[in-house]
C-alpha cells in the first residue's frame, strides 16, 4: 500500500514545512494505527474496515479528522460487521493537527522526557517518539487492550517507546519534563504535579469544556499558566472499561414534562457546539447534559442534570422560545445569564484567563474580576 504520499500531504496540511513536526507526520503510517473505526450512521455507530476498502482506509487515515476506535466497551478491532454499539466514544485516534498543536503547546525540546497521557491508537506516541526519540516517551492508557495494540503497532513502525496500562490520574511511573494529556480531567490530578520536574510544563484540557490549560511548575509544587486561546475537545479520563451511566432518562423526560411555559430571552442555541458558551456553563454549573435537534425552522434544546434539574426550549429561527424547566435549579436561566453577560461585556472571560494550580490540584481560573475554583 502506497501510503507515503498521503502522509506527506497530511503533513503539509497540518504543519509548516519548516516545523519539526512535519517530518514525524510525513513519515508515520497512521493507517496502521487505525485499521478499523466507527462512524455515525442513521442506524447508529457503524463499522469501517480498512482492509475491506483500502482506498477509503487511506482517505480516512490521512484526513485531518478524529477516527473513533471504541464505543462503550467495544473496540472496532473486535467488532462484527453488523454491530451497532450504543454509548459514548471511549477511545479514538485524534485528528493529527490537534495532536501536533497539543505537543506544540508543551514547548517540547530535544532531551525532554514526555508523559503522553491517553495512548489511544498510539499515533500520538509515534509522532512524539519520532520527534524526541523513543527512549524519551512514556505513553499511558487505562485500557490494557489499547496499550497492547498500540505497542504492537508502534513496533511495526520500528518504534519502541514505553507504553503501559496505567490509570494516569493515579501516581505516575516516573518523573517528566513535560506531561501532555489527550484526555480531559477536572481538576488537575496532584499526581501530575508530583511527577513534573522543576520547571516542567503540563498541557491538558478541563473535562466538560474545550479549555486547553498550559502551566509551568512552581517551586512550591504547584503550577501557574493560562487558558490558551486555542481550543480542543477530548474524552473524559475514565477509570474502568466504560463511563458510568449517564442521565439519558432525564433528558428524555425533559422532552415531555410540562410546567408553566415561559418566554425565553434568547433564541434556542445548540449549547454543546457553542464551545465558549458550553465551557463557561460547565465551569459555573458542571455536569449538565445537552441534546439539540432541528426540524426545518423549529429548534429544540434539552438540558438535564443528575440533581433532577431539567429544561426544554422550543423556538423557530431567531424567535424567542417557549421554555419549560423544573427541578432544584433553572438550567435555562443559568444559560441565559451567561448569554446576557456575553452581550454586556463583549466576550466571555475564560479564554486567555490565568490559571493557578495548587500542589493538591485545586485549580483557580481567573480573568479580571471573574474567577472560578475547581477543587479535588
Amino acid at each position: 500500500m502506497n501510503w507515503t504520499d498521503h502522509a506527506e500531504a497530511l503533513a503539509d496540511r497540518v504543519t509548516h514545512t519548516a516545523s519539526r513536526w512535519h517530518g514525524p507526520v510525513a513519515t508515520t503510517p497512521r493507517h496502521l494505527f487505525v485499521p478499523r473505526w466507527w462512524h455515525r450512521a442513521p442506524e447508529g455507530w457503524t463499522l469501517d474496515d480498512g482492509e475491506a476498502d483500502p482506498g477509503q482506509w487511506l482517505d480516512a487515515a490521512y484526513s485531518d479528522r478524529t477516527l473513533v476506535t471504541r464505543v462503550g466497551p467495544l473496540h472496532a478491532d473486535h467488532a462484527k460487521p453488523d454491530d451497532h454499539p450504543a454509548g459514548l466514544p471511549t477511545s479514538s485516534s485524534t485528528l493529527p493537527s490537534l495532536v501536533v498543536r497539543m505537543f506544540q503547546h508543551a514547548r517540547l525540546d530535544d532531551g525532554h522526557d514526555l508523559a503522553d497521557i491517553g495512548t489511544g491508537s498510539g499515533y500520538g506516541a509515534a509522532l512524539a517518539a519520532r520527534r524526541l526519540g523513543e527512549r524519551h516517551i512514556t505513553s499511558l492508557d487505562v485500557d490494557p487492550y489499547l496499550v497492547d495494540a498500540a505497542r504492537d503497532r508502534l513496533a511495526e513502525t520500528g518504534l519502541r517507546p514505553t507504553v503501559a496500562a496505567h490509570d494516569a490520574t493515579a501516581e505516575l511511573p516516573g518523573t517528566f519534563d513535560r506531561i501532555v494529556a489527550t484526555v480531559a480531567v477536572r481538576p488537575i490530578p496532584p499526581t501530575w504535579l508530583a511527577a513534573l520536574r522543576p520547571g516542567g510544563r503540563l498541557v491538558t484540557t478541563i473535562a466538560g469544556t474545550s479549555l486547553i490549560i498550559t502551566a509551568d511548575k512552581n517551586d512550591d509544587g504547584g503550577a501557574t499558566g493560562r487558558v490558551e486561546w486555542d481550543r480542543a475537545g477530548f474524552m473524559h479520563a475514565r477509570h474502568g472499561d466504560d463511563y458510568p451511566p449517564g442521565i439519558g432518562n432525564l433528558l428524555q423526560e425533559a422532552r415531555t414534562r410540562e410546567t408553566t411555559a415561559e418566554l425565553g430571552t434568547y433564541p434556542v442555541v445548540d449549547v454543546a457546539n457553542a464551545w465558549d458558551l458550553a465551557s463557561m456553563l460547565d465551569l459555573t454549573a458542571p455536569g449538565i447534559e445537552h441534546h439539540y435537534e432541528r426540524s426545518g425552522e423549529q429548534r429544540t434544546a434539552l438540558m438535564a442534570h443528575a440533581d433532577g434539574s431539567w429544561a426544554r426550549a422550543v423556538g423557530r429561527g431567531h424567535e424567542q422560545p417557549e421554555v419549560h424547566q423544573g427541578g432544584p435549579r433553572r438550567l435555562w436561566d443559568l444559560l441565559s445569564e451567561l448569554r446576557t453577560y456575553w452581550l454586556a461585556e463583549g466576550e466571555l472571560p475564560v479564554r486567555g484567563a490565568k490559571v493557578f494550580i495548587g500542589p493538591d490540584g485545586t485549580t483557580v481560573i481567573a480573568r479580571g474580576t471573574w474567577h472560578v475554583k475547581l477543587t479535588p
